[in-house]
């Protein structure tokens, strides 16, 4: 997948959890400027069963809320600029894309190997091997992979 490079220098990574807070609603602090809550396209639910089944991981959907940065590139959080993040406040998880990014699978999918995952980090087993979650290893096969694929991110 050609990937322009200015994109493909905007972190994926980002991830915070909040065991601090006192109720389960995002307080605006913790959201990007501008950032909206959304219903989730139906297809996301699809694309967290694709995540669910190659990470073999479960999880709940429904404990999944998503925001969007309306026509937006990217976004700045406290790591820096970002095309999506995920947060946890709770038992509720968030995840938070850029408007241009929000029907971009792998972007949607990384981030919900992160919320499976529960962690930060990108473990090479999960997001190289067995999901293909990088922008390095999307639309690429295992095989493809073989002994090359990289053992660490820096997204």
């Amino acid at each position: 997948m050609h990937v322009p490079t200015t994109v493909r220098a905007l972190s994926l990574i980002p991830l915070l959890v909040l065991g601090a807070c006192s109720g389960t609603e995002p307080s605006a602090a913790l959201l990007p400027v501008g950032a909206q809550q959304m219903a989730a396209p139906a297809v996301y639910a699809e694309w967290y069963g694709r995540t669910e089944s190659c990470s073999g991981a479960a999880g709940d959907f429904s404990k999944v809320k998503f925001f969007v940065v309306p026509n937006a590139k990217s976004f700045q959080s406290e790591f820096g600029e970002t095309v999506a993040l995920w947060r946890k406040v709770g038992a509720e998880q968030y995840i938070i894309v850029s408007g241009e990014y929000q029907q971009h699978e792998m972007v949607l999918r990384h981030e919900m190997l992160h919320a499976l995952l529960e962690r930060e980090g990108h473990p090479s087993e999960y997001f190289v091997a067995r999901c293909r979650l990088t922008w390095d290893t999307w639309g690429t096969s295992s095989l493809a992979l073989g002994s090359a694929a990289p053992t660490s991110h820096s997204y």
